[in-house]
């Protein structure tokens, strides 16, 4: 007998965000990972967010004898164990039936929570159903559902409500459109036109192929409780058409925080007036994000807006973060720079197209690792110490 080799498996040579992105490219058809991976006009957003996290370099301190460090935090009143949430993304059904119930198990089991979309595969009553914990419900306020969308989550038990502000149109994604994603003028769906080519991408995919037409998980329930691919494209027009032809403005936001129970938190904010106008309505935090590059193309990264908007709300109100995130150095610089936790979109969409709930499971430990292991290399016991200090701008002499 020959000498012994060990053969890993696919899933355990996957050791960063990154090794997910590229496995999860390969498991569905273009027009699907065009609507995940894709963005506005250019892309310079989306390049940007990335890029900003790549101009801090992290301070580091020798011989601190920190055995173990603390990664806990709390958001919304709710202790989370890891400062990292699942941010809310519409209609992940489409690149893995599984979809938000297996991301909220997942944020469960890593001792995090889910930021339910309004745009999910799975109803807020469904996704309540099949998880423990409460987790957080993110509104696209303006449209006739406003109202019932937020009765029915208070109703089963969601307790943050996260108000989407960032989108008065749809970006223009012409990655989408390009995969075979028709709309009218006005951004509207009016469904999908495939190539020859399109069709047969879709066809190289039997698993993804199969598990659509069986499970029917790409409509967005909340807004139409049907399955099937009819009822997807239905769900998308419904959802732009009421995108369209709101007017949402900030009495709306006051109404809405009039009518909330529980904490509000804003997200979408790019400005630091605009956020601290958020709080002076009684918003109890805000989200500094660019809609993840999908919306406005040029504008800036997130992380750089970051300060200014921590700075405008002056500890009055929690101050969260997304756009960019893949490691957890890319955690610590947020956190650093005045960010109570982050949010991930895309890399949980990563872990749920490989493996389900399972690689969730597995990108939010990948994620905890690396923070928790950059934390000991800096000489940091808890994320409570991580300050503007412990951050260099490249370029700009300490």
């Amino acid at each position: 007998m020959g000498p012994f080799v060990y053969r890993m498996t696919p899933l355990e040579r996957l050791v960063s965000v990154e090794d997910y992105r590229r496995a999860a490219q390969k498991r569905v058809p273009r027009l699907v990972w065009e609507y995940v991976e894709g963005g506005a006009d250019d892309l310079v957003t989306v390049a940007r967010n990335r890029q900003a996290f790549s101009r801090w370099s992290l301070r580091a301190r020798v011989m601190t004898g920190h055995p173990e460090r603390r990664l806990a935090t709390t958001v919304a009143g709710t202790r989370i164990d890891l400062p990292v949430l699942l941010a809310p993304t519409g209609t992940i059904g489409l690149a893995h039936w599984h979809g938000d119930p297996a991301a909220a198990r997942a944020a469960e089991a890593a001792g995090t929570r889910l930021v339910l979309s309004t745009a999910s595969s799975w109803s807020i009553e469904e996704v309540a159903e099949g998880t423990r914990a409460d987790h957080f419900f993110q509104l696209y306020p303006g449209g006739e559902h406003t109202a019932s969308l937020m009765q029915r989550a208070w109703a089963a038990g969601y307790r943050g409500l996260f108000v989407t502000v960032d989108v008065p149109v749809i970006g223009n994604r012409e990655g989408e459109r390009r995969r075979g994603y028709v709309r009218a003028g006005s951004g509207i769906s009016r469904g999908l036109a495939l190539t020859p080519r399109e069709a047969l991408d879709v066809a190289r995919h039997p698993r993804w192929l199969f598990d659509a037409y069986r499970h029917g998980r790409g409509s967005m329930r909340n807004l139409l409780p049907a399955s099937g691919v009819e009822a997807t494209l239905q769900s998308i027009e419904i959802l732009y058409r009421e995108i369209d032809r709101a007017t949402f403005a900030w009495e709306d936001l006051q109404w809405i925080r009039e009518q909330w129970p529980g904490t509000v938190y804003v997200k979408g904010v790019l400005d630091a007036d605009d956020a601290a106008r958020a709080v002076s309505i009684g918003c109890d935090g805000v989200v500094v994000s660019n809609h993840g590059g999908r919306q406005l193309d040029h504008a800036q990264a997130t992380l750089e807006v970051l300060p200014e908007v921590v700075a405008a709300v002056g500890g009055r109100a929690e101050v969260l973060l997304d756009g960019g995130v893949r490691r957890g150095t890319d955690v610590v610089k947020a956190l650093a720079l005045g960010a109570r936790a982050v949010l991930i979109g895309r890399p949980l969409i990563y872990g749920l197209i490989v493996d389900g709930e399972r690689g969730v499971l597995d990108v939010l430990r990948i994620l905890r690792a690396e923070l928790d292991r950059a934390l000991a290399l800096m000489g940091v016991e808890s994320i409570d110490e991580l300050d503007p200090s412990w951050l260099r701008l490249q370029g700009v002499p300490s």
